[in-house]
Order: structure tokens, then sequence, then C-alpha cells
């Protein structure tokens, strides 16, 4: 019998996730039965859409979420013992998987990460990455010379979504929320402006960096910020929305408000597309979007950063940072 290991939700956030909102449970996992694997924790991932679900969500449950994983036993002759998997298992040390009853994503070989580390799985070679490449070229389909704006721009999804594309030759303007992060998107990451929205003049600031105005706007935050890049977009402009960080940890009942769209949307014809990125199959097509981000990454095209944080009992503690934005690149736990 192996013992494991994992976060329980015990109860609806209510703001800023707090560790009496979990709890470790510890438990015995049965033996395997046919089509089963057995996975050692080796990387797991905290992410922002981890505090969105639970604000949909008003019951409790197991928490999940990616990790990489060695496969110690199996049952299964797609998954061989010593191959490493990325799944959607979440915050565990040991699980048992079998891929006919996965429900919500698919488990998956980790991808031959050409001499990358392993925790890349989790990033840029992992549900980040893929969010990135197919929310900015699928739906955003940026073109050589154009304005491209990204929310988050320091996080795991917006420092890849503003270098892919500045490989397609378009101009990055990118948003943060420190003067730190501001630095490392302009100096490390080639970003031709960045923004601390926490202290500039949001919308003179974004008027002097793009003084042409806006054609393409990957929305990591959502709220005013998401207002006042939209107001300054080109007509046809094109609007992939990710996500709305910046309401994550507010009352559901009294969301924040934030200045109407519609003028922008109407008169400038504005496409705006919320998505998730399961709607590209991670087996059939996220392995294109990885082809890709390997080989940026390998040329020097693209430069990825993980904040680590060591330890199975340190997970909420990294979920949390990463939720208040101390994190640059992709928080990850290593276990």
């Amino acid at each position: 019998m192996v013992k494991a290991r994992k976060y329980v939700v015990k109860k609806h956030f209510q703001g800023l996730p707090k560790k009496d909102d979990y709890e470790i449970v510890e438990y015995e996992l049965p033996p395997l039965k046919d089509g089963d694997i057995l996975v050692k924790a080796e990387w797991v991932s905290v992410d922002p859409y981890l505090r969105a679900y639970n604000l949909r969500n008003p019951v409790p449950y197991d928490q999940f979420g990616f990790q990489v994983g060695l496969v110690q036993e199996s049952k299964n002759p797609n998954y061989p013992a010593g191959r490493r998997v990325v799944s959607h298992k979440g915050w565990c040390d040991y699980c048992i998987i079998n891929e006919s009853q996965v429900n919500l994503l698919n488990v998956y070989l980790l991808p031959d990460m050409h001499g990358l580390p392993n925790e890349l799985g989790v990033g840029a070679i992992g549900m980040p990455g893929a969010t990135a490449y197919f929310g900015l070229l699928e739906l955003c389909q940026p073109k050589e010379g154009e304005t491209v704006v990204v929310s988050g721009a320091a996080g795991a999804v917006g420092t890849l979504v503003g270098q892919i594309a500045k490989i397609k030759g378009c101009r990055v303007i990118g948003f943060a929320g420190s003067d730190d992060k501001v630095a490392y998107l302009e100096k490390e990451l080639d970003f031709d402006k960045a923004i601390n929205y926490k202290t500039a003049d949001i919308n003179a600031a974004l008027k002097a960096a793009a003084p042409k105005g806006v054609d393409c706007y990957f929305d990591n935050v959502g709220g005013e910020l998401s207002s006042i890049i939209i107001g300054q977009m080109n007509e046809f402009g094109r609007v992939a929305v990710c996500g709305s960080i910046s309401a994550y940890n507010d009352d559901p009942k009294q969301m924040p408000k934030a200045t109407i769209l519609q003028p922008s949307l109407v008169f400038k014809q504005i496409k705006v597309e919320g998505f998730v990125v399961h709607r590209w199959s991670p087996k059939e097509k996220w392995p294109q979007a990885f082809s890709d981000l390997i080989k940026w990454i390998k040329s020097g095209q693209i430069k990825t950063k993980s904040h680590v944080t060591e330890g199975f009992e340190n997970i909420f503690d990294a979920f949390v940072g990463m939720l208040v934005g101390e994190n640059t690149g992709k928080a990850v736990v290593k276990i």
C-alpha cells in the first residue's frame, strides 16, 4: 500500500484563500487495477484559474491542477513505469490515474523536452504555453507591424504571449504590477514597453506607448485596466479574453464596476472572444504548440523563468503568493 497526501478544499473561499480553507488528508491508495498507473508527483502547478473555479463553484471540492509526475508502477502499456506524465490530478504527492476515467483533462506523456527542464511541462511546454500560443495566434491573429498589448504580462502566460508576438514582428506593450516586473519585461524579454499599472496614469501611458492605437489585446486581468486598453483599440481590433485576475478574490455578489465597452466595440467593430484552452485538444492540438515553443526556446527567441517553491506542505503558500503577484514567470512547486 502507498500512503498519499492531498489538499482538500473544505469550504468556499471568501476573499484571498486562507490556510484553514484547506486540510491535508493522508490516505492509502488501493492496489492497481487494469489500466491504472501509479504516479509520484515531481512538479505541481499553481495557477490563477484554480481560484476562478472556486469562485464559480459554491460547493467544496478536492483541489485540482496540473502536475508532472513519474510513473512508478503501471498496468497500462501506454504509460510504462519510468516515463513521466502530465495530468490534472492536482495537489497530491501520489495518485492513481486511469485515462478511461479522466473527465476534465486527458493525461498525456511528458513531451520530449529536448534537454529543457521537466518543470516546463506545467509551464511553457504545458497548459500556459498552449494558452498563450492558441489564444494569441488563433484568436488575435496578430500581423507583422501591429501593436499587441498583454495584461498580467509578467506571469506564466503573459510572458509567452509577448514573446510570441515579438517573433511575429509585432510591437509589444505589457502591463505588470511592479517596477521590477516592468524592468524584467523590457530588459530581459525585449518588450517594446512595459507599464506599472499600479503607479502609472494608464490612459496617458498607453497613449504614449501606442500613439497609433492597439490592434490586439490579450486580456488576463479584466477590470478597468482592460476597459482603458479596449478604449484605445483600432478599428477591427481583436481581443482574446483569457481571465480576470483582478476580480478573482472579490465577493461574487459585489463585483467591481468598470467603464462600459459597447461604444468602443460597436464603433470600432472590435472582436472580443473568451476562451479556455481545452477547446484545442491536449492530445491532438497541443503538440503543435509545444513543437514551436520548444524550437523558439532552444533558439533563444523565447526565454522562460520559473518561480520555484519547494515542498508539498508549501503548495498553499505558493498559490496565495501567485495570486498576490509575488511570482515573475511560472509559479511551480517542487515536490
